[in-house]
């Protein structure tokens, strides 16, 4: 954890954010400062990640999918977020190693958390998303994915898999799917990612990386 509610960064969360992440310490600590000043508890609670997520998709439903991405976030599942799990989860969606970004898109599908996915889980996530697809973007939709329904059925039948079968983590088995749908992801959501980047928040705007997520783990379900 470290630092909740000091005005400044401590040396050792400086140090092993530096050590794991590739931003460097005046970008940490610029961030740390906008950080406490959007969030003077030093923490960010679900109900406040999800506003983040609403002030980018004002005129859709981003509820249900800001959720799972805070799940998938919350490390050590207390229901709010420090700076260092913060950090570390924008790093993960921005600048991680490509098994970082499998693990992480992979604990999204996850929703029970047991180690596996199933068809189910997948629903769940492309649901979330089709609520923050406006009724014209579904429009243009290929008519074999233009509801949630019909997505999941697509990208399970990708994996591979009988509908009461399961997706192990991509460790476990030949991560390639896996590339491919996050891969993917760049091109294939591009009309939900809002023009920021996490420059915002050297600017004051610890909002300005919501984005980043949302380019990197929307498209994740989307070949």
């Amino acid at each position: 954890m470290g630092n909740s509610k000091s005005g400044s960064l401590s040396k050792d969360i400086l140090e092993e954010l530096q050590l794991n992440t590739k931003f460097t310490a005046e970008e940490l600590r610029a961030w740390y400062q906008s950080f406490q000043k959007e969030c003077p508890s030093g923490r960010i609670t679900q109900q406040q990640f999800q506003s983040i997520y609403a002030k980018f998709f004002p005129d859709s439903d981003p509820k249900a999918y800001a959720e799972h991405v805070f799940r998938s976030f919350d490390a050590n599942g207390d229901g709010t977020l420090d700076f260092k799990e913060y950090v570390i989860a924008l790093h993960m969606t921005t600048a991680g190693k490509p098994s970082q970004k499998l693990e992480w898109a992979f604990s999204l599908y996850d929703v029970d958390g047991n180690g596996a996915i199933s068809k189910n889980e997948v629903l769940d996530i492309v649901m979330a998303i089709f609520k923050m697809i406006s009724p014209e973007d579904v429009k243009h939709l290929p008519d074999d994915e233009n509801t949630p329904e019909k997505r999941a059925e697509k990208i399970w039948s990708f994996f591979g898999k009988k509908d009461d079968g399961e997706c192990l983590p991509p460790h476990y088995r030949d991560p390639t799917r896996f590339i491919l749908l996050s891969a993917s992801a760049q091109a294939g959501w591009g009309h939900l990612s809002p023009p920021c980047t996490c420059a915002g928040l050297v600017e004051g705007s610890l909002w300005g990386w919501a984005d980043q997520s949302a380019s990197t783990v929307l498209g994740t379900v989307w070949s």
